[in-house]
């Protein structure tokens, strides 16, 4: 079997040492993983498969005889490093938001648009944490009974805010609070805000969702909001479907679908929560019920951690699939 050579671009941050273990889980043919970082985080050592390797400073020339780069280093590192990465030869798989609407680049979600990989050209991005796990439902809701409408209101972990945010917070519980500046402790704040009055969370969502599923009339209603949990995202989803369902057949799609687990609170006495997914890497359901509002409406609760599916394992998951397409 052929082997790999990987590189992990913001290997110190919170997702960079999350793709790190998930590569760890996942199994690819490796031959060989280089760890990248900032000139501040070279040197230090950080164990994968139990054996040392030392932190590199991310360099022009970092990418020579590498296939495949996994970056999360944020949008401006992404901006300059990863067209360098993709002239190489290297296949740039990036977690920022920098090339998600590039029309060239390809969205995905390997459960659901792993097709839009062939047209790549070394660039691949990373869908928003938010919309990588309401996708996995969406798309099997959208091909068995069509949409009308989505509504969809998140409660996002301050983890989506990177090692920052999850400083804010335990900075704040511990009594530390900035003045002047808003706390997430105790509290919930909005992503920021827009020109055309929505936050950048809910215009990401938007068009995201249109891209990876293919279809710039559907009709989506967002609201992003941050809460002080550490562990997973939640989603309250709201949907018209465009004809007729049965609850129990849903739930058996949802049950017999690749990365979902669905959880059925009348049964277990157990539902999804931030805290029940930390360190997993499906995309969670549950509280399935009929919106009688509506002719067709239906409310599920989505939830799943957002360093693994909503980062890191979707990350590596594209990259397994891309080798299993042999298209790098």
């Amino acid at each position: 079997m052929k082997k790999f050579n990987l590189a992990v671009v913001g290997a110190t941050g919170l997702v960079g040492r999350k793709m790190i273990e998930v590569l760890e889980e996942e199994s690819l043919p490796i031959n060989s993983l280089k760890l990248l970082a900032s000139s501040r985080s070279a040197g230090l050592s950080i164990d994968f498969n139990g054996q040392p390797l030392i932190v590199e400073q991310l360099k022009e020339n970092s990418f020579e005889g590498i296939d495949i780069a996994l970056f999360s280093a944020g949008g401006e590192i992404s901006i300059k490093f990863v067209p360098l990465a993709a002239k190489s030869g290297c296949v740039a798989i990036d977690n920022s938001s920098a090339f998600r609407m590039t029309k060239d680049v390809p969205l995905v979600v390997p459960e659901v648009n792993p097709d839009d990989l062939r047209a790549h050209k070394n660039i691949i991005a990373n869908p928003n944490c938010s919309t990588i796990q309401l996708m996995l439902p969406t798309k099997i809701l959208m091909d068995n009974y069509g949409i009308d409408r989505l509504i969809c209101s998140t409660y996002q972990s301050i983890t989506g805010a990177g090692q920052k945010g999850l400083d804010k917070l335990k900075n704040e519980i511990n009594g530390n609070f900035i003045e002047g500046e808003e706390p997430i402790a105790y509290n919930t704040l909005f992503h920021s805000l827009t020109e055309n009055g929505f936050t950048d969370e809910e215009n990401k969502m938007v068009n995201e969702t249109k891209k990876i599923l293919g279809d710039k009339e559907l009709k989506l209603a967002y609201t992003c909001v941050r809460i002080p949990t550490i562990g997973g995202h939640a989603e309250s989803v709201n949907i018209d479907l465009s004809k007729e369902y049965d609850i129990e057949e849903i739930k058996k799609l949802f049950k017999d679908s690749e990365g979902i687990t669905y959880i059925d609170e009348n049964e277990a006495g157990i539902y999804p929560t931030p805290h029940s997914v930390n360190n997993k890497n499906n995309v969670f359901i549950s509280r399935l019920r009929r919106d009688n509002s509506s002719k067709n409406g239906l409310y599920m609760w989505v939830v799943a951690d957002n360093l693994r599916k909503g980062a890191a394992t979707n990350a590596v998951q594209i990259a397994k699939k891309m080798i299993e397409m042999e298209l790098v």
